[in-house]
């Protein structure tokens, strides 16, 4: 059972930059609240690229009216993870990283939290879990071998090797050109007939660049069909066709835990979105005193919400909750 010191107002599930900005408004409006996060702090944001920069300026990645300062009109991965640890640092923020929730459960009225390491009971829960920690998987033979991966790093580590990467996106693009550039023979393999619209405007050209020289060779319309160990078959509109190879990097693509949403009693929408349920002004879900905070609020159209977007769901939930609690205590 939970005792009393585990009992909170408010518990935040997710140590991401939304659910940061989620504590900062919480303890603004002086609500008692605990952070639980799985892995480290801003987890996802860890997980990123090492060379990885954002899309985004520099302020639209602020939380709590606390200024980023970088020395780049786009910051790096390296300078979000430490602007969001000197925000968590300086606003005294309370927070437990490498605690998994394992389950949410309404009882009377409050909610029991069970976790990998303790128990918690809360009068109000913020789901603010994002999506990088399940990828979407190829399902074909192979995917399971040691050379295959659904993250990608650092390029130094595929210098001198033969990589096929697989995706059209920003984060497959990076790691084609980042390895290419480390010397990797790399071959770029894509679905579609084109390298994805929405890459960052400064990279699209560069990588569309590398690919008409011949420097990376690609595959459109096409589909890796399996793995071995030194080469794999790709699925192109010729036919299948082997290639040497020593690392596959699948940049397919995350989802959020829709699961967890499931179990947590959380209707979702009946098509393909599955978008859960939640009022647009509030962030409260069909369960009282369940909020949605950040991309998880987009469902599987993952690519809708950024952390420049999502910011204001924090100020919209936490004045909900000030409202009821001024509501309760007359």
């Amino acid at each position: 059972m939970a005792s009393n010191k585990n009992n909170y107002q408010l518990v935040i599930i997710g140590g991401g930059p939304i659910g940061l900005a989620c504590a900062l408004e919480a303890k603004k409006a002086k609500l008692d609240y605990l952070i639980l996060e799985k892995g480290c702090l801003v987890n996802s944001l860890y997980h990123y690229p090492q060379n990885m920069t954002f899309f985004s300026t520099s302020d639209r990645l602020e939380i709590g009216n606390v200024p980023f300062v970088t020395n780049n009109p786009k910051p790096t991965r390296t300078e979000a993870l430490e602007y969001y640890r000197r925000v968590t640092v300086s606003s005294e923020l309370k927070i437990h990283l490498f605690e998994e929730v394992e389950s949410l459960r309404n009882e009377g009225g409050m909610f029991r939290i069970s976790t990998t390491k303790d128990e918690y009971t809360a009068k109000y829960v913020i789901i603010a879990t994002g999506f990088y920690d399940l990828p979407y998987l190829l399902n074909i033979p192979g995917e399971t071998l040691p050379k295959v991966t659904h993250y990608y790093k650092d390029p130094h580590f595929y210098a001198l090797q033969r990589v096929v990467v697989i995706g059209a996106q920003n984060s497959a693009v990076d790691a084609a050109l980042e390895t290419w550039r480390k010397g990797a023979e790399v071959t770029l393999v894509v679905r579609q007939p084109d390298v994805g619209e929405r890459v960052k405007y400064w990279v699209r050209p560069d990588i569309l660049n590398r690919i008409k020289e011949g420097s990376i060779k690609a595959f459109f319309n096409s589909s890796v069909a399996a793995v071995r160990e030194g080469e794999v078959d790709i699925q192109t509109p010729d036919g299948i066709v082997t290639i040497g190879n020593d690392w596959v990097i699948a940049m397919t693509g995350y989802q959020p835990n829709i699961e967890f949403l499931r179990k947590c009693g959380i209707r979702l929408a009946k098509d393909e979105s599955l978008r859960p349920e939640f009022q647009e002004s509030t962030h409260q879900t069909n369960i009282p005193n369940l909020y949605l905070a950040g991309v998880i609020c987009g469902g599987m159209d993952t690519h809708t919400l950024f952390i420049e977007n999502s910011r204001v769901h924090a100020k919209r939930i936490i004045s909900d909750l000030k409202k009821k609690e001024k509501t309760t205590t007359g």
